[in-house]
């Protein structure tokens, strides 16, 4: 419950409370409530709020159910607002207004997370600038730094000390940068009227787009009013920067001279026109589509149109179709034709089919306006040459785009009264070539052929079997003179085409590939050339492919079998490259929603364990290093095969297939238990197994139960040689296979771990008792610590063993003693006390790490949460008997006495322990959790003291000098501000 009114508690038994305060009602009684504290309140000066309570007893907490960070922020103001104003008293004046400005805006950001009206994205982002605003402020006024995971508090009772260390000991800097990728997309087409608005008003709520640099073409009529024609009138430039903004004036500038429309912007000048221009309105939408969809659904209810990219995504899923052709019309030369001044040309294309039927609606001037069948260029003034620069997108149909062409004719637009457009020429070019490839992607210089305005096309065989281009001329040297249409030599029309297709291609190795039914001899040579073909076009059409190579497969298995093998193998390499990486999901999706090779994996698992079984014999080893670093989608496409056909079996040839996984695995020990010293490209071999192998757990576990999965990773971790026999570079990659192997899920389950953890123990044991790659150990071992809850004795056996005996004295100690602390906090009694009978002699247990406890735990923890504290005192209650047993009478032992008591001062003395040193905040946070542990360090001191006293019947010289080297701790503890401590830890000296 909050406080909403401050109380003076001025009644018999009241309890004074301050605004803000929390309280837990423990009952309520005529309009009075009793706190946990010590007195009663009135009920209506607090409002409620939803609570569990935690760590029920002496030390329990109430925490309010709602978000954490709300809670933090609540807290944490709490305790600033007392600091704050002390930093005014010290004259910090600085410091207190930067605080008051942070406090502020921690409160508004606060008000912002209760609201409950921010989207998923906006919840993170204003989470991070909380987080942001409280570690500045807790740097600032010298408080501890909070470890954090996705913005929130950890709970130190739910996480290892050794995630605990990474995230204290690895300083993270926050950087988050805004990275704006532009593209240039599709034209979008709004057309105006003759008083500059939209033509259409019903759209001026609907353009929603993002504009980059670029002309606005505007519409303008001329002549006649039965003939129209369009003329660049001026266009509008918009800086990308301002983006943020909601309303953009646009400078509009006339363009006296017409060359300047077709040059870039950047030499045009936005202030080189006082006229008012265009007013557009701007929103920036972060997110995928989906998620734009998702979260504003206002927008899209209203009918906005969709402006693509002009090329493909970054990512291509199975399913998505997409068929455009964007041609740029970009530039022509035409004679004057014995006119006196240059001509007003206009062009006109038409899309048109092997028929000669134009293609209806098949021409898109830009997103937002409907299809047309006939464009129409701007004209230019008087210009011979034009420079157009305009981008048309084709939505050709692809049961339309063989066979069918485009066709531009060209006209003169008389300024005449008549205002005719005379025809004076023509130019064509074919979609698709005889081999079946499509334009490809550049620019294209197209031969004009000379007509006058009565020509009328009706035959278009007459100009088809004509050259339409110099490329197409080589083709067809002997062309009669007698023609109809004579080109026109000196004139020339400039066009360039992008393809962005899913089912059509430009290159020809790929399209014999799909087409492999119309030659199949040629199967071999086709299947061999797929290699040549560049990695964009393979991931375009990466389902055709994958749909092509099975088909071929099951064509023929023994024929074409190791040919589909090593072009499935190139397949799933080209996808490891950084470039296509994101191309992954579409191989996911294609494995688990279109595949459908039912019998492929019986012919993918004999070749895959033929390069295996080679690997002793030939020399050189590409092909085989490729297929070990394509194992992970090998073992994908297995699996999927596998469950297809028992699927369509019932169940068929299960042993046999279990068989034939047992046989591929023999393989895999066998590649790895070579001597690979003398052999460099077997290491390259053994490194790129490695590598791929703990990619296949989660294939395998559709197959097999988790303890047979168990089984095979564990004979083939153990089939490794160990370090003595293998190098350095090797040794590296074996303990990273371990430590995938660990941090996979096949580990989280109980019954894999107890068959795991031997053979990982072991290969970690033996590089920390040759200290040997110690930091890749220590993150294993922090990951096992992180996963496992309880687990057989003999494995907390075999790593206290290890820790407490090999624990190197290195570098990398703080990471290893995290990890012996991690150990300590899962052990119970039993742990304990097997780890004490295990001890073959005194002596090992006399050199135990409690000199390692004293000298470095501390040093090493000092910012880990209190908590750490709290299991050294666990650990020393359990030792104490042991000591007290092993090392008293006969057999006392001057150096583990006093490691033990100076261990015990050196506890209590801790600052991060002093709890009269922190804000009262703080102070009851930690004592409502752990209490006060310096009173349960003293609490034993005490105890081993009055132990030891039993034995001092008869004082010896050596005795005497233990007391007196003690003696001086003892000083440390009777000057300590604690009177309590004092009266627990040191008896009166007449037991002395």
């Amino acid at each position: 419950q909050n406080l909403v009114c401050g109380f003076r508690g001025s009644v018999s038994h009241g309890l004074t409370l301050e605004l803000g305060e929390t309280v837990q009602i423990l009952e309520k009684c005529e309009g009075k409530s009793f706190s946990r504290s010590i007195g009663i309140f009135p009920a209506g000066y607090v409002h409620l709020k939803k609570a569990v309570v935690t760590n029920r007893g002496q030390y329990e907490t109430v925490v309010p159910l709602e978000d954490p960070i709300i809670t933090e922020v609540t807290s944490t103001l709490q305790e600033w607002s007392v600091l704050w104003k002390q930093l005014y008293v010290k004259h910090k004046v600085d410091l207190f207004y930067k605080l008051r400005h942070v406090m502020n805006e921690l409160i508004d950001l606060r008000r912002q997370l209760l609201s409950g009206h921010l989207t998923q994205d906006q919840v993170r982002e204003v989470k991070r600038h909380i987080t942001v605003r409280l570690d500045w402020g807790n740097e600032h006024l010298g408080l501890d730094l909070v470890p954090r995971k996705e913005f929130e508090m950890v709970d130190a009772d739910q996480i290892s000390v050794s995630d605990l260390y990474k995230m204290v000991s690895t300083v993270t800097a926050s950087r988050w940068v805004f990275d704006v990728c532009f593209f240039i997309p599709e034209k979008f087409m709004v057309r105006l009227n003759k008083n500059g608005g939209p033509k259409n008003p019903e759209k001026v709520d609907r353009l929603c787009a993002l504009f980059t640099v670029g002309p606005t073409t505007v519409i303008a009529m001329k002549g006649p009013p039965h003939v129209q024609y369009r003329r660049p009138y001026g266009c509008a430039v918009l800086a990308m920067t301002v983006t943020g903004s909601r309303h953009r004036d646009l400078n509009k500038i006339v363009t006296e001279m017409q060359s300047l429309w077709y040059m870039k912007l950047s030499h045009i000048s936005p202030n080189s026109s006082s006229c008012a221009g265009l007013i557009i309105s701007l929103q920036l939408l972060r997110g995928d589509m989906e998620q734009v969809r998702r979260e504003n659904p206002m927008i899209f209810n209203r009918g906005v149109a969709i402006t693509r990219k002009l090329g493909f995504p970054d990512v291509i899923m199975p399913g998505d179709i997409r068929n455009d052709l964007y041609l740029t019309l970009e530039r022509g030369d035409f004679e004057r034709g014995g006119k006196s001044v240059q001509k007003n040309i206009e062009v006109t294309m038409y899309v048109l089919y092997a028929d000669g039927e134009i293609l209806k609606e098949c021409i898109s001037l830009g997103s937002g306006e409907h299809s047309i069948s006939e464009y129409r260029s701007f004209v230019l003034y008087h210009n011979n040459s034009p420079r157009w620069s305009e981008v048309i997108k084709l939505p050709i149909p692809i049961d339309r785009f063989r066979g069918s062409h485009l066709r531009f004719e060209f006209r003169h637009c008389s300024t005449k009264d008549k205002g005719e457009k005379k025809l004076f020429g023509f130019a064509f070019t074919p979609l698709m070539r005889e081999d079946g490839t499509t334009l490809s992607d550049e620019s294209h210089e197209l031969y004009v052929y000379k007509c006058d305005e009565n020509t009328t096309f009706s035959n278009h065989a007459l100009y088809l079997g004509l050259p339409c281009c110099k490329d197409d001329f080589n083709g067809c040297p002997n062309i009669p003179s007698s023609l109809i249409f004579q080109r026109s030599t000196k004139e020339t029309l400039w066009i360039s085409t992008q393809l962005s297709s899913t089912k059509l291609t430009q290159n020809v190795d790929l399209l014999a590939l799909l087409k492999w039914k119309a030659h199949p001899d040629r199967v071999m040579d086709i299947l061999g050339r797929l290699r040549h073909v560049c990695g964009e076009e393979i991931v375009k059409f990466l389902q055709d492919i994958l749909d092509t190579l099975f088909s071929i497969l099951d064509d023929n298995t023994d024929k074409y079998g190791p040919l589909v093998f090593q072009s499935l193998v190139f397949i799933i390499n080209l996808l490891r490259d950084s470039k296509f990486y994101h191309f992954r999901p579409v191989m996911d999706t294609y494995i688990q929603k279109h595949f459908a090779g039912a019998l492929a994996y019986k012919e993918l698992i004999r070749c895959l364990k033929w390069y295996m079984d080679r690997s002793a014999e030939v020399v050189r080893q590409d092909h085989i290093q490729e297929a070990m670093r394509a194992l992970e989608y090998l073992f994908k496409f297995i699996v999927q095969s596998r469950i297809l056909y028992s699927r369509a079996t019932c169940g068929m040839e299960e042993d046999q297939f279990r068989a034939s996984v047992q046989e591929l695995f023999q393989s895999i020990r066998f590649v790895l238990s070579l001597d690979s010293r003398s052999s460099e490209t077997l290491i390259f071999t053994q490194a790129a197994l490695l590598n791929s192998f703990p990619a296949i757990f989660d294939e395998l576990l559709q197959m097999f139960t988790v303890q047979e999965v168990a089984e095979f990773v564990r004979g083939t971790l153990g089939s490794m040689p160990s370090t003595v026999h293998i190098g350095q570079s090797m040794d590296v990659v074996k303990l990273q296979s371990i430590a995938r192997t660990v941090d996979s899920r096949l580990f989280s389950f109980p019954e894999s771990r107890r068959i795991l953890l031997p053979v990982v123990l072991h290969h970690i044991h033996l590089h920390l008792h040759q200290q040997k790659e110690l930091l890749i150990c220590s993150g294993i071992l922090s990951s096992i610590f992180s996963i496992i809850k309880s687990s057989s004795l003999v494995h907390f056996g075999q790593c206290t063993d290890w820790l407490t005996r090999t624990c190197p004295l290195s570098d990398w100690q703080g990471e290893y003693v995290s990890c012996l602390l991690s150990l300590l906090r899962q052990m119970s009694d039993i742990h304990f006390q097997h780890l004490l009978d295990n001890f073959q002699s005194k002596e090992e247990l006399k050199v135990n790490r409690l000199i390692n406890f004293r000298n470095q735990a501390f040093e090493s923890f000092i910012l880990l949460l209190k908590y750490v504290k709290n299991i050294i005192v666990s650990t020393t209650q359990y030792l104490s008997p042991a000591l007290h047993k092993s090392f008293t009478d006969a057999d006392f032992d001057f150096k583990v006495w006093n490691s033990y008591f100076s261990l015990a001062v050196l506890f209590i003395n801790q600052p991060s322990l002093q709890l009269e040193t922190l804000t009262p905040a703080k102070r009851k946070k930690v004592f409502d959790k752990y209490g006060d542990m310096r009173v349960m360090m003293a609490y034993e001191l005490f105890s081993m003291w009055q132990n030891l006293g039993k034995c001092f019947d008869s004082l010896s010289v050596f005795r005497l000098c233990f007391m007196t080297l003690f003696f001086y701790s003892c000083i440390s503890l009777h000057t300590h501000r604690q009177k309590h401590k004092r009266k627990h830890s040191l008896p009166p000296e007449k037991q002395y």
